[in-house]
């Protein structure tokens, strides 16, 4: 008779337990309780797992604001650019706050099919909107934006103005000592 290893099958009950909590997380997205779909996200964001980009996808359009900015975040977290197009939308939500999240999580995937819907947000009345956009658009690196941040060196907010400065230096490849 062939004996397990303890270890291993400590591993995979480990194993076998972390997937059912991804599946329950997965279904806490849909429940009509909001901090269960925002505690869900985010616990999914924090997964690591490429599998939760497509249930966060699903949810992007959840009527509460403060949901599609922690999903906005949570596939930031994820980094998979699968994430971007379905994201591209948030960058013209209503709340400014989806918005934010929206730019945040697009410079964190960092991928250039952002640029022309991050732009636009350099002209955003928020200022923390347009820091976001700022941030993003010098994570993407895309020359694109350049002359849209050199505008927003213009800004009436010193923040905006530092993050747009930043933008340029890490689109010119510039060391950033801060």
């Amino acid at each position: 008779m062939v004996h397990e290893h303890p270890m291993k099958r400590l591993l995979a009950d480990r194993e076998k337990r972390q997937e059912e909590s991804f599946e329950i997380l997965v279904r806490q997205l849909g429940d009509e309780s909001v901090p269960y779909r925002l505690r869900a996200a985010e616990a999914l964001g924090k997964t690591g797992d490429e599998r939760a980009v497509e249930p966060l996808v699903q949810v992007l359009g959840d009527p509460s604001d403060e949901v599609r900015w922690v999903v906005a975040r949570a596939l930031g977290k994820l980094q998979d650019e699968r994430a971007v197009e379905p994201l591209l939308p948030l960058l013209r939500d209503p709340e400014r706050w989806v918005r934010r999240g929206a730019a945040w999580a697009l410079g964190e995937i960092g991928d250039s099919r952002a640029v022309p819907g991050l732009i636009p947000l350099l002209s955003e009345r928020k200022k923390d909107v347009r820091m976001a956009a700022a941030e993003a658009l010098g994570k993407i690196g895309d020359a694109r934006a350049v002359p849209s941040l050199e505008a927003a060196l213009e800004d009436d907010e010193p923040e905006v103005r530092t993050a747009a400065r930043t933008a340029l230096r890490r689109i010119a490849g510039e060391p950033l000592c801060e």
